[in-house]
């Protein structure tokens, strides 16, 4: 299977007459997994345990069990501080963000910029908010 990017599809979709057919001949194309699948892998690649992502996250571990159930959808800031928690790249948070239906962090909006700046520089969730409150902007959590 060639994987397409978006514009292609976005391509293809306008110009379908169809969209079953388009929906049929793209099937491999869509993204599948869900934000708990997501979630899970990049825990395990963290190495971390669950107490200790909760406390890097700033979040209770009930909470965080009802995340890793599926019970509860965090907040776009909430997965963000999880993936700070985890120490995720920018490429997975940016694909978390994603896959969770939340906006991806954009670089011409002021605060995400600052969130950007964290997690391409490194910074933990506590440096992430010092950094945020200093800049005048809304602090993660």
């Amino acid at each position: 299977m060639i994987q397409k990017n978006t514009n292609e599809l976005q391509y293809e979709l306008t110009a379908t007459p169809n969209i079953n057919r388009f929906l049929s001949e793209n099937r491999e194309q869509f993204v599948s997994a869900s934000f708990v699948d997501m979630l899970w892998d990049l825990f395990q690649q963290s190495g971390l345990s669950k107490a200790a992502l909760a406390k890097n996250a700033g979040t209770s571990d009930v909470y965080l069990y009802q995340i890793f159930s599926g019970q509860r959808m965090p907040s776009r800031d909430r997965m963000l501080c999880l993936c700070l928690g985890m120490n995720a790249n920018l490429d997975q948070t940016q694909e978390m963000l994603k896959c969770s239906g939340f906006a991806q962090l954009y670089p011409k909006n002021r605060r995400d910029a600052v969130i950007l700046y964290a997690i391409t520089h490194g910074l933990d969730l506590m440096a992430t908010n010092d950094l945020l409150f200093a800049q005048n902007e809304v602090t993660l959590c």
